[in-house]
């Protein structure tokens, strides 16, 4: 939150178990932006945040972007607005 957002949005999410999470921003057609997480994390709430831009810290262009959470056999996927 907040979405729609520029340039920064923190993504909140809850762990149910502890293991290896994955998280990943794709954009609407489905084209990896970037990864936030990838490591093993305790069960719990947590919050990270994405500042708008790619894997290679470049900024993105406004649009609808998703976030997709992986951990175990938990998935959750959310999308955001990125308006500039």
């Amino acid at each position: 939150f907040p979405n729609p957002f520029n340039p920064v949005t923190n993504i909140f999410y809850d762990l149910p178990e502890s293991g290896h999470v994955r998280m990943v921003i794709y954009d609407l057609l489905g084209r990896e932006v970037t990864t936030l997480i990838n490591k093993t994390m305790e069960s719990g709430y947590y919050a990270t945040r994405w500042n708008g831009r790619n894997q290679y810290g470049e900024p993105v262009s406004a649009g609808i972007y998703f976030y997709h959470l992986q951990t175990g056999a938990y998935s959750k996927a959310q999308k955001m607005l990125l308006v500039k």
